[in-house]
């Protein structure tokens, strides 16, 4: 595999992958599973088969969630990383874990009967940006970007940096 399209990983560098090919099926699931494993509202997945996935370091870690699929995340810091078809031939990879998440526009959405009933009102709430109204301050946001150990959104030859 040489064709590099579209890179992703976890939050702290360990896991890397590769996809050689445009997922398909992008999509929101709602399902109290999803809100498991994502650790919040929905799961974003979109899929990709096996043959067009190439892990660039680390492994995954698995969990058997059902008699159908492992969900895999990085065994270091727990990033929810896909879900792995018991078949191995196609991963649903999380659109969160891709190094450029935008790209990926969800089409549809699943277990709607577990979707949270105030789900529709969020785009109507107050928004700011970080910073500008949760009552941190300038100098705790200056400290936590001097000190981020999350990995860039794109692949690092080293990892972490040396210091």
């Amino acid at each position: 595999m040489t064709d590099i399209r579209i890179t992703g990983g976890c939050q702290c560098g360990a896991v890397r992958y590769a996809l050689h090919a445009e997922p398909t099926e992008p999509r929101i699931c709602h399902c109290r599973m999803c809100q498991k494993h994502a650790g919040s509202f929905f799961g974003a997945f979109a899929n990709i088969d096996m043959k067009d996935f190439e892990l660039t370091r680390g492994e995954l870690g698995l969990f058997r969630s059902s008699g159908d699929g492992d969900r895999t995340f990085c065994r270091d810091c727990g990033t929810p990383l896909g879900y792995l078809h018991i078949s191995g031939d196609r991963m649903a990879i999380t659109i969160g874990s891709l190094d450029n998440p935008a790209a990926i526009r969800p089409i549809t959405q699943y277990g709607i009967e577990a979707r949270m009933p105030w789900f529709a009102d969020l785009a109507q709430l107050p928004a700011y940006e970080s910073g500008k109204y949760d009552g941190a301050s300038a100098e705790l946001y200056e400290m936590i970007g001097r000190t981020n150990r999350q990995h860039p959104d794109h692949d690092a030859e080293v990892w972490p940096p040396a210091k």
